[in-house]
């Protein structure tokens, strides 16, 4: 679709909202993965002053059914899988009183009975009427309510978080400072459009008239999806560059002595041209990289990364390898996205970038956890925000909002930081989710997955402590791969993963692999996981374990993992004289 096609659909879905009797500042919900009608709904909804409500496919029923009521949200956007859902609970919406099925054909449609007031059309029925009547746009001013972004977190029920169209705009415009972007650009949207990242990618990408191509919904065929678009923009989540990590590092390990000697010597000199600033020799990207670079399309000008921590050295890697700039930035749903992005020329990797121009930052101190603005090297504490970004509030919840937000308009994120050189931000440590083991240390249980992601073995990792034990224990999704690989060369037998999960000269082989890896990055004594469980199905948000953003729930975990996490202290208490347990 061309930007002048886009624009006639926009003014069609708007104008048919109107013809259904959609007031200006109703609330509709977008219920589907990405696809290019998401975003000419969204764009109806900024130029008619509605209020566009993202819905998680992957947020459940229950979830999905709170947020409807909790928004009042008057029109939902579907396509027939989520339909089936809504129709599920329908009786229990009653606040919606029109359906449109993307991609639904109007025949085929289920009829509704006419007590339930709820009109039910398809996406091509919509815009025919609102071509046949179609109505100037209603522009919204930079004060009211553009979006009400729900963040599942990893207890409780959905948050709202309110965002006006200044907000959006002024995050788009202080990004769009740091980074470039040009009408020739190639996008693939396959992060979820209802969270922060995409939707703000998606802002500053059509201002510059950027091309965008739409993955065909399937993660195991995005690779298939990157040969086909080429994309130019990269855009994605350490999580899985942490696999694209384990998978070019194995493969090059397996390949034969001569092939690994030759990709480390071109490895080891292109990463010392490029931290030196000259131009490595074009004869590594030929007989080395150039085939890396091709897993991805071959036209990857820039890779992004944001949601959580990248590791400096899985970054560094990306760089060399791709042959490109990659940016790691920091952001919240809270302040509209970007809070700070690395800048074009850094080559230092292991910081979040420098702050957004569109809002300022301030490390504030945290003595219960001696972290303080006055600590050297360098300043550390709470991250704080405050600017044109920043949201309004959370809906209907002004005990969170208080929480939040100070009476200076100050954000509290939770995050601890420290200032490098320069005005970079550092992320070292989380204040929400630590927790304190028996004997008083703080342990931050994000930061020690992050490093033991890198263990060739681990796919997904939960780090378990609490103050009744001196020690933590990991709960481990391996790699079915490596794992099995792994035992072939050990002569292991076993009938299916489940069993070789099981195995104690597995669990004591990938303890010790992240143990290694733990040494490397010089964890301290305390942090290094003690025992270890494996489980041969990945942590998904289908089995409760993970949310929309790929974190752990954590009191979830606890309770799913019980008995594993018990059978291991009793383990690491039977192997130590030391008690574990204090009362």
């Amino acid at each position: 679709m061309t930007y002048e096609e886009v624009a006639t659909a926009r003014e069609a879905v708007g104008s048919g909202l109107r013809y259904h009797g959609m007031a200006q500042g109703a609330c509709i919900g977008l219920y589907f993965i990405n696809r290019p009608e998401w975003v000419v709904v969204d764009h109806a909804c900024s130029a008619y002053s509605y209020i566009s409500v993202p819905l998680y496919d992957t947020l459940g029923p229950d979830a999905v059914k709170f947020v409807v009521n909790h928004a009042s949200i008057q029109a939902i956007f579907c396509v027939p899988q989520t339909l089936n859902t809504l129709l599920s609970f329908l009786s229990e919406i009653p606040c919606v009183r029109l359906i449109v099925v993307v991609g639904g054909v109007d025949e085929y449609l289920p009829s509704l009975p006419s007590t339930s007031g709820v009109k039910l059309i398809s996406y091509l029925k919509l815009l025919g009427q609102g071509h046949s009547s179609l109505l100037p746009f209603c522009p919204p001013k930079p004060n009211d309510v553009a979006t009400i972004c729900y963040t599942s977190g990893t207890t409780g029920t959905p948050k709202g978080v309110v965002l006006t169209h200044g907000n959006l705009i002024a995050n788009a415009a202080g990004f769009s400072v740091c980074v470039k972007f040009y009408p020739s650009d190639i996008y693939i949207s396959y992060l979820p459009l209802a969270h922060i990242y995409e939707r703000a990618n998606q802002i500053v990408l059509a201002y510059y008239g950027v091309g965008i191509g739409f993955y065909q919904g399937d993660n195991l065929k995005l690779m298939d999806d990157l040969a086909a678009l080429r994309p130019t923009l990269f855009p994605s989540v350490p999580r899985l560059y942490n696999r694209i990590y384990a998978g070019i590092t194995n493969a090059v390990k397996t390949s034969g002595v001569l092939r690994e000697r030759l990709f480390n010597i071109a490895y080891n000199s292109k990463k010392q041209a490029i931290m030196s600033g000259r131009s490595a020799s074009p004869m590594w990207d030929r007989l080395v990289f150039n085939k890396i670079r091709e897993k991805l399309g071959g036209r990857v000008r820039f890779m992004a990364s944001g949601a959580s921590p990248l590791s400096p050295d899985v970054m560094d890697f990306l760089r060399v390898c791709f042959g490109c700039q990659v940016y790691e930035g920091y952001g919240m749903t809270e302040t509209s996205c970007v809070i700070s992005v690395m800048d074009e020329d850094d080559k230092l990797s292991g910081h979040v970038g420098s702050p957004n121009p569109a809002c300022e930052i301030k490390l504030v101190d945290v003595p219960e956890m001696n972290y303080t603005s006055e600590d050297q090297p360098y300043p550390r504490g709470e991250i704080c925000v405050r600017g044109p970004i920043v949201f309004q509030g959370y809906y209907k919840d002004e005990v969170q909002t208080r929480e939040a937000l100070d009476s200076d308009g100050w954000l509290h994120t939770g995050d601890i930081g420290l200032w490098l050189p320069g005005g970079r931000l550092k992320i070292i440590d989380r204040k929400k989710n630590i927790f304190k083991l028996a004997q008083g240390e703080y342990i931050a249980p994000e930061k020690i997955e992050n490093v033991y992601a890198k263990c060739k073995f681990v796919s997904q990792c939960f780090i378990y402590g609490d103050s009744l034990n001196s020690c933590l224990v990991a709960v481990v999704a391996v790699d079915p791969d490596v794992l099995i690989d792994w035992a072939t060369s050990e002569g292991i037998q076993y009938e299916n993963l489940a069993q070789l999960c099981n195995d104690p000269r597995a669990r004591n082989a990938v303890l010790a692999d992240m143990d290694n890896i733990g040494r490397e990055v010089q964890l301290r004594g305390f942090e290094f996981a003690k025992a270890v469980t494996l489980v041969p199905e990945p942590f998904t948000m289908e089995n409760g374990l993970l949310t929309p953003t790929f974190k752990i729930k954590r009191p979830q975990a606890k309770a799913y993992f019980a008995e594993a996490i018990a059978n291991m202290y009793a383990e690491v208490s039977a192997s130590d004289p030391t008690p574990q347990r204090m009362s």
